[in-house]
């Protein structure tokens, strides 16, 4: 492993068991991306893309090869350390928000500090600053049916980046977006990438 290297995935393969056989996913994919790096993995539909980012967040598991972020070995670790790591290490952002309806912008970006046991009061401010960091502080109490969805995906992203996490890994973060909803998150990421996170 090089310090150089926040990711590091050698030969990955992944292949889903279907009724007429199976599918191949991934067939030995090698992929080394360093820290502060800015990295879009392009590629047809069906291609393996979000598969490939799902390996990389530990939300699912090679067939054989292997993944390390921050020099941690993800196949090295049950699925309660697996969770507990990616919820300290890695910020996930998916084209479909996955924010909870019951939950204010606020709740649901502080959610992955609670869950990791930082006091209420914390986790609120860390949240309000992380709100406030995508343009989103006037709207940190409102629930996600209040909220565009350039905004709900928005509050995806700070919910991603308020744990400090070294890598931020978006899955199609702009494609249930309008134009001008999209512009503004690829702005967005851009200048978080700018201000030293990996994405």
């Amino acid at each position: 492993m090089s310090d150089q290297y926040l990711v590091e995935a050698d030969g990955l393969h992944k292949r889903y068991p279907m009724a007429d056989g199976a599918v191949e996913a991934l067939g030995g994919v090698d992929l080394h991306i360093e820290r502060g790096a800015f990295v879009a993995i392009m590629g047809a539909s069906g291609s393996g893309k979000s598969t490939l980012l799902h390996l990389l967040a530990g939300l699912d598991r090679p067939d054989a090869g292997r993944v390390r972020v921050a020099g941690q070995d993800l196949g090295s670790l049950d699925d309660t350390a697996t969770t507990i790591f990616r919820r300290r290490k890695i910020g996930v952002v998916f084209q479909a928000f996955n924010l909870l309806g019951m939950l204010s912008a606020r709740e649901n970006v502080a959610l992955p500090l609670l869950l990791d046991g930082v006091p209420r009061s914390t986790a609120l401010q860390r949240a309000d600053a992380a709100l406030g960091e995508v343009g989103l502080g006037g709207r940190a109490a409102h629930l996600p049916a209040q909220l565009s969805g350039g905004e709900q995906q928005r509050v995806a992203v700070a919910r991603a980046v308020v744990t400090d996490a070294d890598l931020i890994l978006a899955d199609e973060p702009t494609g249930n977006l309008d134009s001008v909803a999209a512009g503004h998150l690829s702005d967005l990421l851009r200048g978080l990438h700018a201000r030293g996170r990996t994405i």
